[in-house]
This record gives C-alpha cells, structure tokens and sequence, in this order.
C-alpha cells in the first residue's frame, strides 16, 4: 500500500514537472514583454494558439504525422516558431508601438482588443471546431524510477522545456543582444543615448517571447492532444499567474513560478478533487496579490503618481 502510494505520488511529480515546464515557456514571453514596456501583453495568449495551429497545418500538410520522429517535431516547432515570431513583431509594430507614450490604460485596452481581435479570426480562419493534433513522437515507455514509467512525452517536453529556458538566460545574460535587453528594461532613454536602437530591442523582446509561446504550444499539443481557437485563454491565464507567482519581470521567477503553479495543479488533481484544478490559478494569484504582490522573486518598484 506504501509503495503504492510512492509511485502515485512519484508518477505525479513527473506529470506537474512536465506541466510546469510548459507554463515557464509561455510565462517568459509575458514577462519578458513587462520587463521591458511594462506591460501585459494579453494577446500573448492567442500567440500561442497561432503557433499551435501553424504546427498543425505544417504537419499535415507534410504528412509528418506519417513519419513520427526528432526530425517531424523539430519541423512543428520550427513552423511554430516562425509564425509565433511574425505574429508577435506584427502586434507589437502596429498595434503597440504607436500607443508607446500613450498612457499604460491605453495600450492595456488595446490588448485585451488584440487578443479579442485574434479569437475571432481564429474562428473564422480555423473554424470554432476542435482539430486533433498529430502525434510526431511515439509516447513510448523509457523507463522505471520507483516503478513509475517514464514516458518519453514527458521526457521530450523537460528536455525540449530545459533546452529553451537555458537558451534564453545564455541569450540574456552572455550576449551583446541580451545586454542590450537589460539596458533597456533598466531605463529605456538612457539606453537610447548610449546609442542602442531601443525599437529594435523591444521587436526582438516580442520574437523571443512569441517563439517560446510557439514552443509551449508545440508541447501541449503533444501532451494534450486538441486545439481550438480558444486554447489560449484558461493556459494564458494560468501563465500570467506563473509569472505573477514568481516575480513579473524576473525571468527566474517566470520559470519557477511556472514549475510551482504545474506542480501544485498536479497535486490538487491527484489529492483533492480535478474540480479545482483550474479555480486553483486564481487562487494563487489572490493570495500573492494580497501577502507577497512583487512575487517570490519579484522586487517592489515605487513609482510616483
């Protein structure tokens, strides 16, 4: 009976883990957009959702899900990617950059509209009907920790997780680029008259944060295999409150609040009642809000009105 209840307890760890990595992706791409204009990009959600459906559409129209492998899920993830990136700089050209002096409420209304604008169109381009996304990797038995079978979906997900996340803190923290994002994240104008192009650092802020959205909806299509034009909401919020939990701007924070929020989903799956998986996200947020607001890693800014 104890052993039993070690491999359940064990087999969900894996699973909130594998959970949470998927968050931390999608999580980054809202902080980092904050770290760098203050602001929440709302539309961050439907991002994700394109990058679901240009993997969907590149795998059938390719016949990947004919020729299961490594090299059919880096084709979706490198579809995904790209339309992730075109569609994340697209939003920020047109629709952000000119609200840019505007005041916050303004730019705040108009991505909630993106975000509305982009449901919509999904609907009409992708249909309202749910779409079975194709399996690219065989979920195959790998092997036993604890008697617990590890599966090779939930190792592809860490791995692929582990891969992008330590590419984003090399990419932050160890180049000139990433320098360039912290100068500008530390004070904008001050960056400008040391001479860095703070248009094109804010652009290349929205690729990197939409492809990590494409890449975490590449793994939940994996995982969970159904995708709508809604997809984005419930998992967009879920992440923005990973990257509230952790500290909103902190890309550490991001990504453990991501691990955290997936872990605690599990347990309360596993202990209590699925009920309550997805009221729990709301939860968190109100009582960081209320005892902890500048997240577990998070630092309060005072700010003059």
């Amino acid at each position: 009976m104890e052993s039993s209840s070690s491999q359940e307890f064990i087999q969900h760890l894996i699973n909130g883990i594998s959970l949470g990595s998927i968050y931390a992706l999608i999580a980054l791409g809202y902080t980092m957009v904050y770290g760098i204009l203050q602001l929440i990009n709302f539309a961050h959600s439907e991002v994700y959702m394109a990058g679901a459906f240009a993997a969907f559409y590149a795998s059938r129209s390719l016949g990947l899900d004919q020729h299961p492998g490594v090299g059919a899920l880096i084709v979706i993830l490198a579809a995904a990617v790209a339309a992730c990136s075109i569609l994340g700089v697209t939003i920020e050209r047109l629709a952000y950059r000119p609200l840019r002096k505007s005041p916050k409420l303004n730019i705040l209304i108009t991505a909630i509209g993106v975000s509305l604008l982009l449901q919509f169109s999904g609907q009409i381009i992708f249909g309202a009907d749910p779409k079975l996304f194709p399996e690219v990797i065989k979920d195959v038995v790998l092997f036993e920790i604890g008697g617990v079978d590890v599966r090779s979906m939930d190792v592809t997900i860490l791995v692929i997780g582990t891969l992008f996340m330590t590419g984003l803190h090399f990419l932050v923290h160890h180049t000139k680029m990433g320098t360039a994002m912290r100068a500008v994240s530390s004070n904008g104008g001050v960056a400008a008259l040391m001479g860095i192009n703070v248009d094109r650092v804010i652009s290349f802020t929205f690729i990197i944060g939409s492809s990590l959205a494409g890449v975490g909806a590449v793994l939940v299509g994996l995982k969970y295999p159904k995708i709508d034009p809604l997809m984005g909401t419930l998992i967009g919020i879920k992440a923005f409150v990973a990257a509230v939990l952790g500290g909103i701007g902190s890309l550490p924070g991001a990504m453990l609040g991501g691990v955290l929020l997936g872990l605690c989903e599990e347990m309360v799956v596993a202990y209590f009642s699925s009920t309550y998986r997805d009221a729990l996200a709301f939860g968190i947020l109100i009582l960081i809000l209320l005892f902890k607001p500048a997240g577990l890693l998070g630092s309060l800014q005072r700010e003059k009105v």
